[in-house]
Order: structure tokens, then C-alpha cells, then sequence
């Protein structure tokens, strides 16, 4: 295993930190490609161009040759038919910004002409595939498969609900990027040098029905969506790339009587010349307040847009399972039972994550192109790794560390949620408890005491490649991992383990084009700050505030390329196995430990019944919201055998990060 560049030290602009093996910039390791070493530094791999299919993997771990076709095709048509109009219109100078949003919905979801292919993309597909079977089965697939982007889940029904006060709150729970919010603990917000926030109680207890802020903090009432401080030492840096206007937000929330959440202060900071500078904006509907208001909620969105792609999906699920696979390949053999457990939770992650290193997050790629980070995107990862616990990442432990949920044992789920209509955890908990029931009977059967898992020397070894090769960045935190030197400690790590890799992948992988696939409800980056009050922008947002808000979000490139990703991102290929699913019923010859998966298919049907059920419950307004879009995110899906329901389906846990 080896540390990491996303970049080109050969080229200045292209110059990226090797993440992984040092103090300064940690991070998982990834397999070693054998690539010859850039002169320049001697420690980056080289890479021949920024598409590369062929970037060497064990041949165990690439795609089948059908997911490989149906991902290039889903690539080759959105680059074709939406990606390259949109880059030559800017070449020529035809437009930046989309005029209205009615102009914004008919270019983007109307269902265009089926032009011919265009040449270049197939040529440069030709030479990028592996194999020239693989490359006339995708020039088939294009030339047959209609294409279009679908009209998003979030304006489907309601088309404006995306701008409401309720439907920005209650994202926070059930949309894209849920295991964020956290419960406020100290009024006011306090960042980590000690300097206070800005906002007061003033800004807030109109707003809290009749209490104050102790009152409601005591209560449990009050929330916090903070992109504060590990923003504020890049946003310099950031906000001098061309058209980059980033702030760092704090977004304060109170929990009503209903189980909705209230937006009720917006806090946006730069840095300044000694000291930050910071504006508070309050709820509005109507005026300059109500249009100051809405440009805040879009700076927090691009702020939960980035974080969300980086971290809550890139680095916490498809980053750091990767050295446990490579560990697994390594230290045990394919005999043994943690292995047969793990393996099809390891499934094409790491191709995936090898096609992501090419093109997605490499110098200049599309994550650094679309979002607001730009060529800090990796950098500022470093951060927040540094402070990674393995420990933290199941969610019981998760749930706890935000203050969303405290431990409670008179309870079937062993918490207490204190957002009691919370979609992600509700649905998660009881997928936690399936899981987690499986893998402690699975560990059960094979260890019948403490000593024997401590005697394992395989599983030992395996245990000491995870934290101190793959994860050796994180091995002097001694809260960062368990000691495996009991049954309870090795189930709890590997359900740990198996989560990460299926439900919270699926938790925020596949809501993406349902609730990002319309730019304006989820922003990636901003070209404008907030304008200041008597400014000649401030006159133009009171002239037209439709106008002035698609002048701030992303262009039309920006957003076309946005799309196309996460396009793909959220499509189920036809081969993926879900949940409780294993590729062939001759993995073991156990009729005990078969009888337990049965077992675990079964509780997992439950799961799907009791969503279900949650999801027709017209109480729990947080389940579907203004929007209308049921929370399914973490519906397991365990009946569809081989991914008979493909495409975007926005349900169903598939048991890898392989997309």
C-alpha cells in the first residue's frame, strides 16, 4: 500500500501534496500501482493521462465486463450529448449563466435529439478501455440506449418546495448528506481557538416559542449545521481561485413541537485582516430580507455540497475501506471465515476508486472543477482525517458523538433519539441492528471465547496491516480502533466495517440525483458573495433576485458536468448484489451459518416493511416533506435479485461501495 497524489509535480498548476505517511497530510493508503515515479519528486506515481481505465488493480477486483460497459456507457452519452454542447457554447462565448429557472429546467430534462456520437469521445474511449470487446459493447449500448436526464426527485412533484424554509431543514435529516446536523451544546457557537459566534440570543428567541435559549438548549431543541472551522483556515486560499466566493457558515435550527426542524439564523464568516468578519442573516420570505435569506440558505447548500462529496462520501466510505481490502487479500486466506464473511463487502471498490483518483479527483478533474474546494479539495481531506476514529464510524457511536442520540438500553435499539423523526437514523438503526445481529452470531459460530479470537493469528495479522500500514496514519490515536482480543470487540468492528462499506455508502451515494440532480437546490460553488447593503449588487438583486441567484451558483458548464457525475453516481448496474445477497450459494458449505444468513434476509424484509410503513405515516412529516420525496435511501432492497431494478432508484443497500 502507498500514500497518494491526485496531481502532476511535472506541472506547476497541477501540483498536489502526496496524501498518506505524513504529519501534515494523512490519509488512507490505496494499492500500489507499480507506475514509475515522477522525477520531479520521486515519490509520485506518473500517470499516463487524466482517463486512464487501465490503472493497474488485481484482476480479482476490476468490473465485470457488463458494469464496465453499462458505467462507460451512462459516462459516454452524458459527455456526448450534454458535457461537450455546453464547453463549446462557452469557447464561443455564447452564455455563462442560465437566464431563468425555467430555461435552466427545459436545456437540462427536456429529452434532447439523438445526435450522431461524437468521433472524439469514442476515439478517446478506444484508446482508453482495456479491451476492444469492451469497447464495441459500449459503442452498441450508445447507439441504443435513449438518453436523457430524468427530471429530479425534489422538483418532480413539487417544483418549488426546494426553496421552502421546511424542505432546507429537513435535507439535513433525510436528504443527500444526513450525518452532518449536530445537537447544539454551548449558546453561542464556540469555535475551536475559543472566539466565539456572532450570533446572539437576540437573533434567536423570537423564534423559539416562547422559551429562551437555555431553555430550549436544556430541552434538546436546538441544532447546529456548522462549516465553521475546518473551512476557515482554506478560505483564503480558496476564494482567490477564479470565481470562487466561499464563506464559512454556521446554521442554527429549532425543533418544533411537530418533529420539524426551524431554520433560525444563518451565520456567515471570511477571514479578515486580524480578525474573521461575519454576517447574520434571519428568516424571511418577502423583500431584500427574504433575497439575503435565500442567498445565505445557497451558500450553506454549496458548503454541505462539498463536504458531502469529500468527505461524508469520498473519504468516509470508498477511502477508508480500501485498506481493509487490500489487508483482508493479504493477511487472510480465502478459507477463512472473516474473509468469506467480508468479501462481498468489498466488491469493485477498489476499481471504483481507482476510476475516482483518474478522473473525478485528480489535478483538474471534475470534483475539482465543479466544486467549490477546487484544487484544496484533498488538502483540506487531510484535516478532517487526521481526526477520523474507526470507532466513531458505527452508528450507534455515531448518532452519540453528534448529540443526535444518547444510549438508552429500555429501549429496543439501545438509544434515544433526541430528533425523534430523524429518517436517516430511524431506517439506519434498524439496519444497524440487522447487521450487527448477523455478524455477532456469524462471529459466535466460529470463536466460542475471548482466547480464541486473541489466539487467530491470521485475523491478528490482519488487524495489525488495517491500522498500522493502511491506516498507520491513524494507529497513535488510541480511541481510534478496539482491541481485538474479544468476540464482542470483533463483531462490533467488523458490522462496523460492513456499514460503512453498504448502508452509509448507500445513505449518501444514492440520493444524490434525486435531491442534487437539480443544481439550484444543491449548489456546488458560489461567484458571488452576499451582496452588502447601499452596493450596486444589492441594487441588482432587488432588481431581479431570480437573475442575481443563477448569476451565483454554478454556470451552465459547471452545472452540465456536475450533473453528468452524479448521473452516473446514483445509477444500480444490473449486476449488483444488495444486502443479504451473495453472488453464489456455494460460498460455504455451513447449513448452520446458511440458516443464519436466511435469518438476516429475513429481519432485513422487516426493515423494508417498517419503512414502508414510516413512509405512509403522514406524522412523521420529515419522511417525504414539502418535496414529497419518500426517505428510501436505506431501504435494503433485498428481493431484487442481481439488480433486476436498475438505473436511479433511489432505494436499496447494495453490500460494497461499487459505484
Amino acid at each position: 500500500m502507498v500514500g497518494s497524489t491526485t496531481g502532476d509535480p511535472d506541472k506547476e498548476d497541477h501540483a498536489r501534496p502526496v496524501l498518506g505517511g505524513t504529519a501534515t497530510h494523512p490519509y488512507p493508503r490505496r494499492c500500489r500501482t507499480g507506475r514509475p515515479l515522477f522525477k520531479t519528486d520521486g515519490v509520485t506515481e506518473t500517470r499516463k493521462h487524466m482517463i486512464n481505465l487501465d490503472f493497474y488493480i488485481p484482476p480479482d477486483e476490476r468490473f465485470s465486463p457488463t458494469k464496465l460497459a453499462e458505467v462507460l456507457t451512462l459516462a459516454v452519452q452524458a459527455v456526448t450529448y450534454f458535457v461537450l454542447p455546453e464547453s463549446k457554447a462557452l469557447f464561443h462565448g455564447n452564455t455563462n449563466s442560465f437566464r431563468s429557472f425555467d430555461q435552466l429546467k427545459g436545456d437540462l430534462y427536456r429529452k434532447p435529439q439523438q445526435p450522431v456520437v461524437d468521433g472524439q469521445v469514442m476515439d478517446k474511449l478506444k484508446t482508453s478501455v482495456p479491451s476492444h470487446e469492451t469497447y464495441k459493447q459500449v459503442s452498441k449500448m450508445v447507439k441504443e440506449t435513449p438518453v436523457k436526464f430524468p427530471i429530479p426527485q425534489v422538483i418532480e412533484h413539487e417544483p418549488e418546495a426546494w426553496r421552502t424554509d421546511e424542505e432546507f431543514a429537513r435535507e439535513m435529516l433525510a436528504g443527500l448528506n444526513p450525518v452532518v446536523i449536530k445537537r447544539l451544546e454551548v449558546f453561542p457557537p464556540v469555535s475551536r481557538g475559543g472566539k466565539e459566534s456572532s450570533i446572539t440570543a437576540k437573533h434567536t428567541e423570537r423564534q423559539l416559542q416562547g422559551r429562551t435559549v437555555q431553555k430550549a438548549l436544556d430541552e434538546k431543541r436546538l441544532y447546529i449545521l456548522d462549516h465553521h472551522d475546518y473551512l476557515m483556515p482554506y478560505l483564503r486560499r480558496i476564494n482567490t481561485q477564479q470565481g470562487v466566493c466561499v464563506y464559512a457558515s454556521r446554521t442554527l435550527l429549532f425543533l418544533k413541537d411537530d418533529g420539524t426542524l426551524k431554520p433560525l439564523v444563518i451565520e456567515l464568516s471570511l477571514p479578515g485582516d486580524s480578525d474573521e468578519t461575519s454576517r447574520v442573516f434571519l428568516p424571511a420570505s418577502q423583500g431584500t430580507d427574504g433575497h439575503l435569506w435565500w442567498l445565505a440558505k445557497a451558500h450553506v447548500s454549496v458548503n454541505d455540497s462539498g463536504y458531502h462529496q469529500l468527505i461524508s462520501h469520498w473519504l468516509f466510505t470508498h477511502a477508508t475501506v480500501e485498506p481493509f481490502i487490500i489487508a483482508t487479500k493479504r493477511q487472510l486466506s480465502a478459507m477463512h471465515p472473516i474473509h468469506k464473511l467480508l468479501e462481498p463487502h468489498f466488491k469493485d471498490n477498489m476499481q471504483i476508486n481507482t476510476l475516482a483518483r483518474s478522473i473525478l479527483l485528480s489535478a483538474g478533474g471534475i470534483l475539482e472543477t465543479t466544486m467549490f474546494p477546487g484544487k484544496y479539495a484533498m488538502e483540506m481531506s487531510c484535516a478532517i482525517y487526521s481526526e477520523w476514529r474507526f470507532t466513531d464510524q458505527g452508528l450507534p457511536n455515531e448518532l452519540v458523538k453528534r448529540g443526535m442520540a444518547s444510549k438508552d438500553p429500555r429501549t429496543p435499539s439501545g438509544l434515544f433519539l433526541t430528533v425523534e423523526d430523524y429518517p436517516y437514523a430511524v431506517d439506519g438503526m434498524d439496519v444497524w441492528r440487522a447487521i450487527d445481529g448477523w455478524v455477532q452470531s456469524y462471529c459466535a459460530h466460529f470463536y466460542h471465547s475471548d482466547a480464541a479470537v486473541a489466539a487467530d493469528a491470521e485475523l491478528q495479522a490482519w488487524w495489525h496491516d488495517v491500522r498500522t500500514v493502511g491506516h498507520g496514519d491513524r494507529q497513535r490515536d488510541p480511541a481510534c480502533w478496539l482491541e481485538l482480543d474479544t468476540v464482542a470487540n470483533l463483531a462490533e468492528s467488523l458490522s462496523t466495517l460492513i456499514w460503512i462499506a453498504s448502508a452509509l455508502h448507500a445513505a449518501v451515494n444514492f440520493g444524490q440525483y434525486g435531491y442534487a440532480g437539480f443544481m439550484p437546490n444543491r449548489p456546488t460553488r458560489c461567484r458571488r458573495f452576499v451582496p452588502l447593503p447601499g452596493s450596486t449588487e444589492m441594487a441588482q438583486l432587488e432588481a431581479d433576485p431570480d437573475r442575481f441567484f443563477l448569476d451565483t451558483v454554478p454556470d451552465r458548464f459547471t452545472t452540465t458536468l456536475g450533473l453528468t457525475l452524479i448521473e452516473v453516481l446514483s445509477n444500480h448496474t444490473s449486476d449488483e448484489l444488495y444486502l443479504g445477497q451473495r453472488a453464489t450459494a456455494a460460498w460455504t458449505d455451513d447449513g448452520e451459518v446458511l440458516q443464519l444468513l436466511d435469518r438476516f434476509r429475513d429481519e432485513l424484509r422487516r426493515v423494508e416493511k417498517r419503512v414502508t410503513e414510516r413512509n405512509r405515516d403522514l406524522r412523521l412529516k420529515n419522511r417525504k416533506g414539502p418535496a414529497k420525496v419518500p426517505y428510501t435511501l436505506l431501504f435494503p432492497d433485498v428481493g431484487n435479485v442481481g439488480g433486476k431494478e436498475k438505473g436511479i432508484t433511489g432505494k436499496g443497500i447494495p453490500n460494497s461501495v461499487s459505484i
